[in-house]
C-alpha cells in the first residue's frame, strides 16, 4: 500500500523571533521546492492578518511567487477567508495563476475573517460581506470560473473557463455539511480546532451529492507534525507550538519563539493542559512514532489525505521535519 496516501502541507509562513517577513517567505518557498522532489502532493498557504508572526496576509501573491518557483507540486489557499472579498476579485486572482501555472492552482474557501473584528472591518470596510452569505458567495464564485454563459454581464478575466477547483475549509460541523451539499472536496482545521473532527468526516461522507468536479467525497484533515532523529528532539523542538498555543490564549501573539527547555516552567499545569487539548491532532517524534501517530488518525477519520501543518523555530529543522514526514507518508 505504499504511496497510497497523498500527504500534503499547510503553511502559515511563520517569523522566527529575530527574522523578517523577507525571511519566512524565502523559507516558504524553500519547503514547497524540497516538498515537491519528498513527493507531497499539494502546498497550501493561509490567508491571515494583524499577526506578528505570519506573512502569509497577501495569499494570492504568496502562492504566485510558491508556484512560480516550483515546477509541478499543486499550489492552493488553505485557504482565502472568503467574507474578506469580494467573490469577483478572488476569481480574477485565481484564474490568473491557473492561467500562468495550468493545472496546479486549487482554490481553498474558509468563512471565517482570520483575524480579529477590528482588522475585518479594516479589510472590507464594512461588514456586508458576512459569512452569512458564504453559500452564495461559493456558488458566484464556481460562476466565474465556469464556461462563459449567454447574456453574461460580470465576467472574470482571466477566470471564465478556468475550472479553479474548489475545496471547502472549516473546523465545524458546517463546512462539512455545506462542502457535501455543493459535491465539493473537504479539509478539517484540526491542528487548532480538533473537537468536532471526526462527526464533521462523517456528516461530510453521509451527506455528500457527486457535483461536476467530484464524484464521490473526499477529505483531508490537518495535523501539526513536527518530526526529528529522535523522539527527545521532536519533543523540544514541539514547546514552540506550545509556547505559541498558550500565548495566543494569553492573547499575547508575537514571532514564532525558540524552542525551551521545560514547558513546565512557561506555563501553569491548566494552560498546558488547554494547549495539550488544542494540539491532540498532532504527531511528535522520529519517523516510526510519527508514523504511528499518522495510522491512528487516518483509521479514526478515514479521510482520503494528510495534510501537514508544521511551525518550528529552526528552518533546518523545519525542513528535516517535512523530510520525516514523507518518508512515513510513504510507508503508510
Amino acid at each position: 500500500m505504499a504511496n497510497s496516501i497523498p500527504y500534503s502541507i499547510l503553511d502559515i509562513s511563520p517569523i522566527p523571533q529575530g527574522f523578517t517577513a523577507a525571511d519566512a517567505l524565502r523559507n516558504s518557498l524553500d519547503v514547497a521546492r524540497h516538498a515537491e522532489k519528498w513527493g507531497y502532493t499539494r502546498y497550501w498557504v493561509a490567508e491571515h492578518h494583524n499577526m506578528t508572526g505570519n506573512a502569509s496576509s497577501a495569499t494570492a501573491v504568496l502562492l504566485g511567487y510558491i508556484a512560480g518557483g516550483t515546477s509541478h507540486i499543486r499550489v492552493g489557499s488553505g485557504g482565502v477567508m472568503l467574507p474578506n472579498h469580494a467573490p469577483l476579485v478572488i476569481a480574477e486572482q485565481f484564474g490568473t495563476l491557473e492561467s500562468l501555472y495550468p493545472g496546479r492552482i486549487e482554490l481553498g474557501l474558509g468563512r471565517a475573517p482570520g483575524t480579529d473584528q477590528m482588522t475585518a472591518r479594516a479589510l472590507r470596510r464594512d461588514l456586508l460581506g458576512s459569512d452569512d452569505r458564504f453559500p452564495q458567495d461559493v456558488r458566484e464564485l464556481q460562476h466565474y470560473f465556469g464556461p462563459l454563459q449567454e447574456g453574461q454581464a460580470v465576467k472574470a478575466i482571466p477566470g471564465i473557463g478556468t475550472n479553479v477547483p474548489i475545496w471547502i475549509l472549516g473546523s465545524s460541523l458546517y463546512g462539512a455539511q455545506l462542502a457535501a451539499h455543493f459535491g465539493l472536496p473537504y479539509a478539517f482545521a484540526s491542528h487548532f480546532a480538533p473537537e468536532q473532527l471526526l462527526e464533521a468526516m462523517k456528516i461530510y461522507r453521509e451527506l455528500f451529492k457527486p457535483s461536476a468536479q467530484q464524484a464521490k467525497p473526499y477529505s483531508a484533515f490537518v495535523m501539526n507534525v513536527v518530526a526529528a532523529d529522535t523522539d527527545e528532539e521532536a519533543q523540544h523542538l514541539f514547546t514552540t507550538l506550545q509556547q505559541n498555543v498558550v500565548r495566543m490564549r494569553r492573547n499575547t501573539r508575537g514571532q514564532l519563539p525558540p524552542p525551551i527547555t521545560d514547558i513546565n516552567e512557561f506555563c501553569e499545569p491548566h494552560e498546558q493542559a488547554a494547549a495539550e487539548h488544542t494540539l491532540q491532532v498532532s504527531v511528535v517524534g522520529s519517523l516510526e512514532t510519527i508514523q504511528k501517530g499518522m495510522l491512528h488518525w487516518l483509521d479514526l477519520t478515514g479521510a482520503n489525505e494528510l495534510i501537514f501543518t508544521g511551525q518550528i523555530f529552526d528552518h533546518q529543522a523545519r525542513l528535516r521535519s517535512f523530510e520525516i514526514a514523507a518518508q512515513a507518508a510513504k510507508s503508510l
